[in-house]
């Protein structure tokens, strides 16, 4: 959730690739849109400001969102709802709201960390700045350290391997394990710098602690599993000709929304480095038409406008009944 230009009508936040965005979504005179990661509402806003009187129901399971939430109350009264719930919950709520019949106009999701919660040293998820190591979105489940200060070796290992893609994570779990020994791991700049110290500065200069930030917030708040139960629980609530669009940051959230969407359009996608077929089987019909072939990225000048964007990719299908 990455952020960049200034949405329109709100000077204190930016969402990446908005117009991209609400071209995607094609937005109805009187559509209703379910905008699953709400935040600080660029997309929201943007959606609601669009031409006619479409409707809004956003979710988002951080409490610091409510704030925004009363402004846009406020402003555009029956036509936003808003629950603060993960998105993975949203066929428990949706209903309540949209007519089931019908379905709802277009779903957006934007994932990942925005940047007030990056900014925000007490949040944790960021070694940019000293605070607790939280990483949760909510306030519910194990924290980061909590993960730190008790897993295994083998298992600290595969996580930062698997979410955080670290070529080192069996060095790094190793001296996670020695150094909580001494001392447990209570604040950012205590993993930072353990971090820092064992594995060498990349050429393109990216910190190395990075990764392994990565896979504990993404493990933490299993950010992998609640978005592919999302994705499925769209096609439930969408109606036809509503579109799914979808704003990833990492490998790993791109490559679940492509493998969903080519399975769900029939169009067989062949790896060369993981021979996998990604089709429904013969007698299911094809319930999604992409609508582009390749991820849609961030301009040149968003990118040097806020380059927390530059990893962006966005994926937009049409759901066909």
């Amino acid at each position: 959730m990455t952020e960049t230009r200034l949405d329109r009508g709100n000077p204190l936040h930016y969402s990446v690739m908005l117009d991209e965005v609400l071209e995607a979504l094609n937005v109805q005179e009187k559509g209703r849109y379910l905008d699953c990661t709400f935040g600080r509402g660029g997309y929201a806003r943007g959606i609601l400001d669009s031409f006619g009187s479409p409707k809004v129901i956003a979710l988002d399971r951080d409490a610091t969102a409510k704030d925004a939430v009363i402004d846009f109350k406020k402003q555009y009264g029956d036509r936003f709802s808003f629950y603060p719930v993960c998105f993975d919950q949203m066929a428990d709520v949706v209903p309540k709201m949209a007519n089931q019949q019908e379905g709802l106009d277009g779903i957006v999701f934007d994932l990942g960390v925005s940047s007030p919660q990056l900014d925000r040293p007490e949040r944790g998820f960021s070694f940019r700045f000293e605070g607790p190591l939280d990483m949760r979105m909510g306030s519910e489940g194990m924290t980061a350290a909590d993960v730190l200060n008790t897993y295994g070796e083998t298992e600290l290992a595969d996580l930062i391997y698997l979410y955080g893609e670290e070529k080192k994570s069996r060095i790094v779990a190793k001296a996670i394990v020695m150094d909580r020994k001494k001392k447990t791991f209570e604040t950012t700049t205590d993993l930072a710098d353990l971090l820092r110290r064992i594995i060498p500065k990349s050429k393109d200069g990216i910190d190395p602690a990075t990764r392994t930030f990565q896979a504990l917030r993404i493990h933490v708040n299993d950010e992998l599993g609640q978005l592919e139960r999302a994705l499925e629980a769209s096609l439930t609530l969408l109606k036809p000709g509503g579109r799914l669009v979808v704003v990833s940051f990492h490998s790993l959230e791109d490559r679940i929304v492509k493998k969903f969407m080519v399975k769900h359009s029939k169009k067989a996608a062949v790896n060369r480095y993981v021979p996998e077929a990604l089709t429904v089987s013969g007698d299911e019909k094809s319930v999604l038409k992409i609508i582009s072939r390749k991820a849609m990225v961030p301009s040149a000048e968003e990118v040097k406008e806020n380059p927390r964007s530059r990893s962006a990719k966005l994926r937009v299908a049409e759901y066909l009944g």
